[in-house]
């Protein structure tokens, strides 16, 4: 027997929290249920599972909300309609469970126009930042269908899932870019704090002095005299410009180009493949018309050159042609992504089909990212290696030198 902890509500929208002794999760739901109750978190542990409450500190504007806040109020939520609880007191519910201010405030925010008569779509469609038009119409189409609960509960599976995805593809990157730091810092401390003590060295000595020693004395020279006044203004001017080059209609070539890079473009387009294949799969399941669920995944394409192969879908799926022809004359799309939707067309379970392709592609992309950290880790390694050796070895040739000059 283990011990859980809970949190629940009863339909008066008051939380409950306690702790019970039960074999597996299910019994203590079953348990809260027979007791009238909602359970909303249950968790094992000692202590009743509690918002964390950090320290205030005072802030300018305010924080955004999270996708992790967004999934347990989306999960919530869901819980607590799919339990029969109105949707204003499920509502009131939530407020008072809000982890952070700002999902507090949105959350009171929505309570109130739905209590003004607004429905709960056009409620979340007023805090843009905080519920995209992905989350927006398919609460719309939840609530005109009658199942605004199983529609939550798709949208909880969408959250949870790319949440996952990227929570992997952090932990991946993690250890080669804390790599990158520290032999970034290694390189800097020796350019900046070693070479000009070497540098004032040699100078008295007044000896002629090897390439390679001569190359890292002025490299050393350029960070410590010139650094502040050039490097600082031609980055800044670099990222501006690029930023300026990004946001005209050249965007559409750099973002070819990123697909068209050995390895990352690979893996960028089966990402944005499944996130494709994800959100129109969702988006259909829960009722959105074909063209408007099309509008809304070609806004939230990361890629312009999706965005535009996705154009050329709505034009021939208003003309009857279907997806898989458009999509493959993109030559965006991998082959296995276009058979399988061609299959989900021909059936008519294009929705299914969808999300199966996209829970492919995610599989590939995780096996990816995993292949790429391990190729990058060592060669990392090799690489701030060669340079820290190289910085050494410059540094020694040239004691070497004088040391033979002297003799």
């Amino acid at each position: 027997m283990a011990q859980f902890q809970y949190r629940a509500t009863d339909f008066q929208g008051k939380i409950v929290e306690g702790s019970m002794e039960a074999g597996e999760e299910r019994s203590v739901v079953q348990r809260l249920r027979e007791k009238g109750l909602i359970p909303i978190r249950i968790g094992a542990g000692s202590a009743a599972p509690r918002a964390a409450k950090a320290v205030s500190l005072p802030t300018l504007g305010r924080k955004k909300v999270k996708t992790a806040e967004l999934l347990i109020f989306t999960r919530e939520l869901a819980t607590l309609l799919a339990a029969g609880m109105p949707l204003d007191r499920s509502l009131t519910t939530l407020t008072q469970l809000a982890q952070t201010p700002e999902l507090k405030r949105v959350t009171s925010e929505v309570l109130e126009a739905v209590r003004g008569g607004t429905s709960l779509a056009e409620a979340l469609a007023l805090h843009p930042k905080v519920f995209p038009p992905l989350y927006v119409n398919m609460v719309k189409a939840g609530e005109i269908g009658g199942v605004l609960d199983q529609v939550l509960q798709r949208l909880v599976e969408y959250l949870a899932s790319a949440e996952e995805l990227r929570d992997e593809v952090i932990s991946a990157m993690t250890y080669p870019l804390i790599l990158v730091g520290v032999g970034g810092v290694s390189v800097a401390v020796l350019l900046v704090f070693v070479l000009p003590k070497f540098a004032t060295m040699f100078a008295d000595l007044g000896q002629a002095l090897p390439l390679s020693t001569r190359m890292m004395l002025s490299i050393s020279d350029f960070f410590t005299s010139w650094w502040a006044l050039v490097g600082v203004p031609v980055i800044v001017g670099a990222v501006f410009a690029f930023y300026r080059y990004l946001s005209t209609s050249q965007r559409m070539a750099f973002d070819a180009f990123k697909l068209r890079v050995p390895v990352l473009g690979k893996l960028l387009r089966l990402t944005e493949v499944a996130r494709f294949g994800r959100t129109l799969g969702v988006l259909l399941r829960s009722g959105v018309p074909m063209l408007q669920a099309l509008d809304i995944v070609r806004a939230v394409a990361g890629n312009r050159v999706i965005a535009e192969a996705l154009g050329e879908v709505q034009v021939g799926v208003r003309e009857g042609a279907g997806m898989a022809g458009p999509l493959g004359r993109s030559g965006v799309f991998p082959q296995l992504a276009l058979q399988m939707i061609a299959v989900g067309e021909d059936t008519g379970k294009l929705d299914e089909m969808l999300i199966t392709t996209a829970d492919f592609f995610d599989r590939e992309v995780r096996n990816d990212v995993k292949r790429l950290t391990r190729l990058l880790e060592p060669a990392m390694i090799l690489i701030m290696g060669l340079v820290v050796g190289f910085m050494v070895i410059s540094m020694l040739m040239a004691v070497f030198s004088i040391n033979d000059v002297n003799m």
